[in-house]
């Protein structure tokens, strides 16, 4: 790409250093983890609200045990995203094998 005079000369420089995309990145990704463990946590306490407002005891132990079927999938899948995107960031950039002959 050639430069001109309304570049500045940003062309010159690197766009980003790779210390800077991990900060932003760790940045993001924890704001990230934030916002989807805070759903998740509403999401259970409305779900606890109605919960608890049913009734009969039959359909309420069968809410209670999808609830607690809930949680346990909207909290693992919180941890699972959140320690997924820090391997992601802060995992060593390794270029892969060249491989060689099987046997």
């Amino acid at each position: 790409m050639q430069a001109n005079a309304l570049c500045f000369g940003w062309l010159e420089t690197p766009a980003c250093s790779p210390l800077m995309k991990q900060v932003i990145l760790s940045i993001l990704t924890m704001l990230m983890v934030v916002a989807t463990t805070l759903s998740a946590m509403v999401i259970l306490v409305r779900a606890t609200l109605y919960v608890t407002s049913i009734e009969s005891p039959l359909p309420r132990a069968g809410a209670i045990l999808a609830e607690i079927l809930l949680g346990v999938v909207l909290l693992l899948g919180t941890v699972w995203l959140a320690t997924h995107a820090s391997v992601l960031i802060f995992a060593p950039k390794s270029d892969e094998p060249e491989g060689g002959p099987l046997g």
